[in-house]
């Protein structure tokens, strides 16, 4: 028979637990450095536990940190999905209180836009199809064809395939109409000319089997062509430059007439009055010398 005192003898002998020896962990984290929060919990661990003697530690411990930030991540997916459709709906809200007035000025806002879109795009093709500059013939160098002009003749080059013959070519002018091409082939000038022309003193020929050259006498010689045949681009006549050397080829009559018309165009390019209208002045200058007792306040010169 055991006596009781052999009971607790037994467990006086027996160890204490180890729980009552570990020790606290006393680390405090800082949200500014949590890496050192970090640091100091597996120092502790490493000191109170067997933890740092597996050979699996950096797989254990990747696989305990990709677990805290997989449910950190699906929280906050939580936390957007709820808040989504109260900001959907308030957006939808401000939408729908949105006063008329405020769409209507959108809307014509965009109406405008688009008008003034069409109407720079109208204006484009109008400059397209406006006077052009001259080349230096005073005339204009189109894709199939150039011309020239002075105030007597105008000059045609059209050029054609290398090694052409004469009796390939088929030109017809006459006083208001010129048509040119090769035969078989749809003409590459087909139309009525500017102004009428001298069809005896006009000639074409071929140029070194490369091009060829039409020389049209005009039958008004005091007036630049605008283009070659109707239709056709025009050159802005009032860009006209004519070599002064050729100047002292014309009777004094025609030369007086072409000086009167280059000095009314450089007057009118720069905004100011042409020679007849330089005249009227100084004879409205005169009469009102004349007749002071007249009241010129309102004259006007037409």
């Amino acid at each position: 028979m055991a006596i009781l005192s052999d009971y607790e003898e037994e467990d006086q002998q027996k160890p204490i637990s180890s729980s009552s020896s570990v020790k606290p962990f006393n680390a405090v984290l800082d949200p500014s450095n949590p890496l050192g929060f970090l640091e100091a919990a597996l120092e502790f661990l490493a000191k109170e536990s067997d933890l740092f003697k597996s050979d699996s530690l950096v797989k254990d411990v990747n696989a305990v940190v990709r677990q805290v930030k997989d449910k950190v991540e699906a929280e906050e997916r939580k936390r957007k999905e709820k808040a989504a459709p109260v900001n959907g709906n308030a957006e939808k809200k401000i939408k729908e209180d949105m006063p008329q007035a405020v769409v209507k000025e959108e809307v014509k806002d965009v109406e405008v836009e688009s008008q003034m879109i069409s109407e720079a795009k109208e204006d484009a093709k109008d400059d397209d199809k406006g006077a052009r500059a001259p080349n230096k013939g005073n005339g204009l160098d189109l894709d199939n064809y150039s011309w020239t002009q002075t105030l007597q003749e105008v000059n045609v080059n059209i050029p054609v395939p290398p090694g052409t013959k004469s009796r390939f070519i088929a030109c017809e002018i006459k006083k208001n109409h010129l048509k040119f091409g090769l035969k078989g082939q749809p003409p590459i000038i087909d139309g009525e000319l500017y102004q009428p022309i001298r069809v005896d003193d006009s000639i074409w020929s071929l140029e070194d089997q490369r091009f060829v050259s039409i020389c049209l006498s005009k039958q008004n010689q005091m007036e630049w062509w605008k283009c070659l045949v109707k239709g056709s681009p025009e050159v802005d006549t009032q860009k006209v430059e004519p070599e002064n050397s050729k100047l002292s080829d014309l009777d004094p009559e025609t030369r007086s007439t072409v000086e009167k018309m280059m000095f009314d165009q450089r007057q009118k390019s720069m905004g100011l009055p042409t020679s007849d209208e330089m005249q009227k002045q100084e004879i409205l200058k005169k009469f009102m010398a004349e007749h002071p007792e007249m009241d010129f306040s309102r004259a006007k010169i037409s």
